[in-house]
C-alpha cells in the first residue's frame, strides 16, 4: 500500500468489484457513444433496414398476386399464403444484414490507415470487452430491424399475412440470439477480411447463406432434396428463419433451434474476439 498526500491507493486486483464497476461504466459509455453516432445517421440506417424487406414484400406479395402468379396463393406449407411464410425469413434477413453491416463495415474503416480503433481500445476496458460491446450494439440494431418488418408485412401484401405467436418467450429468445449471432458473424468478417474485400464477402458469403437459409421456404419442404435439407443445417440463418417461423409452419424443434443459435454465438463470438485481439494487439 502506498500513500500520497491524503489519498491512500492500493493495488487493484483484476476482477475486484471496483474494477468490474469501472469496466461496466466504460462499456456503457461505449454504448452511449455508438447510440449518439447512430442518432446522427438515423435516416440512412432506417433506409438500409427497410429497403430489402420492402422490395421483397412488394414484389412477391403485392405485384405477383395481382398479375396472377402463384407466389400469392397457398404455398403448400400448411395452406398459408406466401406472405405468411416469407415474413419470418425476412425478419431473419433483416437481422443478419443489419448485424453484419453494423460491425464489419465500421471495422473496415477503424482498421484502416487512420487506425481509428486505437481511440476505442484506450478506454478503461479490456480489448476483448471492446469487441463484445460491438457485438452487443450490433445486436440492438438487429432487434430494431426485425421489429420494423412487422408493420411492412401488414400494409404491403395484397393478401393478409396471418401472424400467430404461440410462444412469445421462444420468439424473444430467437430474435435475441439471432441478433447476437449476426453481430458475432460481422465481427468475424470484419477482423479476418481486408477492408477492400468487404464488398466481395457480401457477394460470396452473405448472399449464398441467405438464399440457402430457408428464408423464402420452410425447412420442412426441403425433404424433397434430402442432401440439401441436412447440408443447410450448417447455416446459422436456417435456425433464425425456422425459429421465427416455428409458430406458423412445420419447423425444427425449439430446443434444436435455440441450441444451434447458442452454439453459433459461442463459435462466431470466439472467432470474432480472437480476430479482434489479433488485429489490435498483434
Amino acid at each position: 500500500m502506498s500513500k500520497t498526500g491524503s489519498f491512500v491507493t492500493t493495488p487493484d486486483r483484476h476482477g475486484s468489484p471496483a474494477t468490474l464497476t469501472l469496466y461496466l461504466h466504460a462499456f456503457w459509455g461505449l454504448l452511449l457513444r455508438d447510440f449518439r453516432v447512430l442518432q446522427r445517421e438515423l435516416g440512412p440506417f432506417t433506409v438500409r433496414v427497410i429497403m430489402n424487406p420492402l422490395l421483397f414484400l412488394f414484389v412477391f406479395t403485392y405485384i405477383f398476386p395481382r398479375i396472377g402468379q402463384s407466389f400469392g396463393s397457398s404455398s403448400g406449407a400448411g395452406g398459408m399464403n406466401f406472405g405468411t411464410v416469407l415474413l419470418p425469413g425476412l425478419m431473419a434477413v433483416a437481422i443478419m444484414f443489419t448485424g453484419i453491416a453494423a460491425v464489419a463495415l465500421p471495422l473496415s474503416t477503424e482498421f484502416g490507415i487512420t487506425r481509428e480503433i486505437e481511440d476505442r481500445v484506450m478506454c478503461p476496458l479490456p480489448v476483448a470487452g471492446v469487441a463484445i460491446e460491438k457485438i452487443c450494439f450490433s445486436a440492438m440494431q438487429s432487434v430494431l430491424s426485425a421489429l420494423i418488418v412487422f408493420p411492412l408485412a401488414y400494409f404491403i401484401p395484397s393478401e393478409p399475412v396471418h401472424v400467430h405467436v404461440s410462444s412469445y418467450w421462444l420468439l424473444g429468445s430467437v430474435v435475441l440470439l439471432a441478433s447476437l449471432v449476426s453481430g458475432a458473424l460481422g465481427l468475424t468478417i470484419g477482423t479476418t477480411v481486408e477492408p477492400r474485400q468487404i464488398g466481395l464477402i457480401f457477394s460470396v458469403v452473405v448472399v449464398p447463406i441467405t438464399f440457402l437459409g430457408c428464408v423464402y421456404y420452410p425447412w420442412a419442404l426441403l425433404r424433397h432434396i434430402p442432401w440439401l435439407q441436412y447440408a443447410v443445417l450448417l447455416n446459422p440463418i436456417v435456425y433464425m428463419s425456422e425459429g421465427l417461423r416455428a409458430a406458423l409452419t412445420p419447423a425444427l424443434p425449439a430446443r434444436l433451434i435455440l441450441g444451434a443459435l447458442i452454439l453459433s454465438v459461442l463459435i462466431l463470438g470466439w472467432a470474432g474476439i480472437r480476430g479482434f485481439l489479433r488485429r489490435v494487439i498483434g
